[in-house]
């Protein structure tokens, strides 16, 4: 991309980074944006006269939308120009966020976020796909640490900031404060984002059928996901009939576009080694931790009664140290560490970070989550950095956001598949061992007789009658029992979370390592 503009030493390296801050606004504002919605639904709903469960749709909606153009934005790139889809993207993505912040009514928001998520999903890979091409290979660790960070920071803060604009002023807040940062980063794309010269913008025509099948095969697939654990699955008609709609539209879209002259999706990329094998490794990477992610609050909150403010603040380590080690990564990539090597051993340090949780109990403190949480942030640390880099290595440039929006999903499948299954695998392993302690409660055993007589006395001073005192003291046991069942469930889950990171750690070793030249 500097060639267009012959520039080399000190104004090269001003303009890279300056391209870097630009391109990690846009993305910024997207991830502050979505992960600020999560913690206000249930003010949403109130507040515009429907459920939680209805206000859900806030999120699916959003989740729809984007995953179905994350997989066209190199074709849109390719076609229109990286910079303007960026400008478009960035522009749209604002608009529809005041529109959201403005919305009457439920169904006004949900045709918003629909509007704001297929903005939205543009962002990352185009964004991604720009920084890469903007640095040379040798310094795009850099360039990733710096584009990591900003990618950590903003889960971390945006709950905080969701729940002090939602609390403070109106959840309405949430979607007007993309406004500022939008202008800031419209203008630094304007004056500083050029597209390359190998970047041809082609008049290829709009492939309807391969469209439409990513569609119905996305959409439909990201509500099964969303919607499939409170359907109860399988036993619910529609969800069955989604799931083999999502499958069979999906497994059609594939064959389409790997027979297609001009694909929209370059899914022949995936013949590159190290890209299919990263590709693969992004799909259980983001299994791992947005399935964490959501078993840990819950966790907190639920199990050990933790208030939502300490919740948050023992769920910051993991970000924070991420945070901190991700530019000691990348001056190790700059001074020429085997990538390969750095991702490995961030896998493997990660998955005991997860595997320590397992060993928590019900007297757990909020210390209890700290040595954990420090070993897998600095794990993941020096996976995301390498990983990122030495995934589309091998990819030419102009492929580039062919790549990236490929990668883009990967990750977003990932996320979806590992929330999905960590709640339902936390429901029927719940139920499951407690069928078993229930069993396993003996009514006379000492033990068993001592517990209950023991509430019942407790009962019985309080003034309650002999009869409604045995009756709360089995409840009372009973109140144990789903309680230590819940507990063993969230450690299956953990131990399960940890098995899959050390499963896929050796493919790190399928990637080529990368041989640095000057494009």
């Amino acid at each position: 991309m500097l060639e267009e503009f012959r520039l080399s030493g000190e104004k090269a390296t001003f303009y890279r980074w300056v391209v870097a801050i630009a391109v990690m606004l846009s993305a910024v504002m997207e991830l502050v944006d979505t992960s600020a919605v999560n913690v206000s639904l249930p003010y949403i709903a109130g507040n515009l006269s429907s459920t939680v469960d209805e206000a859900t749709w806030v999120l699916t909606s959003y989740l729809i939308s984007n995953a179905v153009i994350l997989p066209l934005t190199g074709w849109l790139a390719s076609r229109f120009g990286r910079k303007r889809i960026l400008l478009i993207a960035v522009a749209g993505f604002t608009v529809a966020s005041v529109l959201c912040g403005f919305a009457p009514t439920l169904f006004f928001l949900i045709v918003f976020r629909v509007v704001q998520g297929g903005f939205g999903g543009l962002l990352q890979p185009t964004t991604r796909a720009i920084l890469l091409e903007t640095f040379p290979r040798e310094e795009r660790g850099h360039a990733m640490a710096l584009w990591g960070v900003g990618i950590v920071v903003a889960p971390i803060m945006a709950p905080v900031l969701g729940g002090w604009l939602t609390t403070d002023h109106s959840w309405r807040w949430i979607f007007f404060i993309n406004v500022p940062v939008s202008i800031a980063a419209l203008i630094l794309v304007h004056a500083f984002v050029f597209d390359p010269p190998y970047l041809r913008r082609t008049a290829k025509r709009i492939d309807v059928w391969g469209v439409g099948m990513l569609v119905v095969g996305l959409g439909a697939l990201q509500v099964v996901l969303d919607k499939g654990q409170e359907a109860d699955w399988f036993s619910s008609h529609w969800i069955l009939a989604l799931a083999v709609l999502a499958g069979a539209s999906l497994v059609a879209f594939i064959v389409w576009e790997l027979l297609a002259a001009e694909p929209m999706v370059h899914l022949r990329l995936l013949k590159y080694r190290t890209f299919g094998a990263g590709v693969g490794l992004s799909v259980v990477l983001f299994f791992v931790l947005y399935g964490s992610i959501l078993l840990l609050p819950l966790f907190m909150q639920e199990v050990l009664q933790f208030p939502a403010i300490t919740a948050g603040v023992w769920n910051s380590p993991r970000g924070i140290l991420t945070m901190v080690l991700m530019p000691l990564a990348g001056i190790l990539i700059g001074r020429r560490w085997d990538m390969r090597a750095l991702l490995f051993g961030g896998l493997l340090v990660s998955s005991v970070g997860v595997l320590w949780f397992s060993f928590l109990n019900g007297a757990a403190s909020p210390w209890s989550f700290l040595w954990p949480q420090v070993l897998m942030g600095a794990g993941l640390a020096f996976v995301f950095v390498p990983f990122s880099t030495i995934t589309v290595d091998p990819i030419p440039n102009e492929e580039m956001g062919f790549a990236t929006s490929i990668t883009a999903l990967s990750r977003n499948l990932g996320a979806s598949f590992g929330i999905s299954i960590a709640a339902t695998l936390l429901a029927r392993r719940a139920q499951l061992h407690q069928s078993r302690l229930v069993g396993d409660v003996n009514p006379t055993s000492a033990r068993t007789l001592n517990l209950l007589r023991a509430f019942r006395t407790r009962f019985m001073q309080g003034g309650v009658d002999f009869s409604t005192a045995s009756h709360q003291a089995m409840g009372e046991v009973y109140k144990i029992i789903l309680r230590q069942a819940s507990i063993m469930s969230y450690l299956d889950i953990f131990r399960l979370l940890t098995l899959a990171f050390v499963i896929v750690s050796p493919i790190v070793w399928l990637m080529r390592k990368p041989h640095f030249k000057t494009d």
